[in-house]
């Protein structure tokens, strides 16, 4: 068994990791975190719109080598958590939930886990959600391991 977790450092990302490896101690388990590179990264209007932001070389090398530590750090976390942990990172062109199906699928992972954002209403519309979109689209299962609060109402 192969497991793909995705991972943004996030306390959501964490206790996908933490519940995965209560559930399923000593599997195999791959943490993938995925960037856009600044070149690619796009604001999003409500109307659905999308600009390009124009940086340099370095600046990307910088955030890579960062999200790179940032996956490492979900794979020790993932080893705390009793499971047999590699890290990944990858640089998304498109979307980052494509990123995360497409490594699912290329590694033939048995399930994904993801976290979930929480993200709800109008910005789910407009925006969707990582989560949501990796559900929808995997062709595997799905672990969407819900947000550590206890009390959404309280948000």
């Amino acid at each position: 068994m192969t497991i793909l977790i995705a991972y943004d450092g996030s306390d959501d990302a964490k206790e996908a990791i933490a519940f995965a490896g209560r559930m399923f101690k000593g599997e195999q388990a791959v943490v993938l975190t995925v960037w856009e590179r600044l070149a690619m990264t796009s604001a999003r209007a409500s109307a659905g719109l999308m600009m390009t932001i124009d940086t340099d070389a370095a600046g990307d090398e910088a955030i890579g080598k960062a999200m790179e530590e940032l996956a490492r750090r979900g794979a020790d976390l993932a080893r705390q958590a009793g499971l047999d942990a590699t890290p990944r990172c990858e640089a998304d062109a498109v979307a980052v939930w494509a990123a995360i199906v497409d490594t699912a699928d290329e590694l033939d992972a048995t399930l994904i886990v993801t976290g979930t954002r929480g993200l709800g209403g109008v910005r789910s519309l407009l925006l969707g959600s990582t989560s949501d979109r990796v559900l929808h689209h995997a062709h595997r299962p799905v672990l969407v391991v819900p947000s550590p609060r206890t009390d959404p109402r309280s948000e």
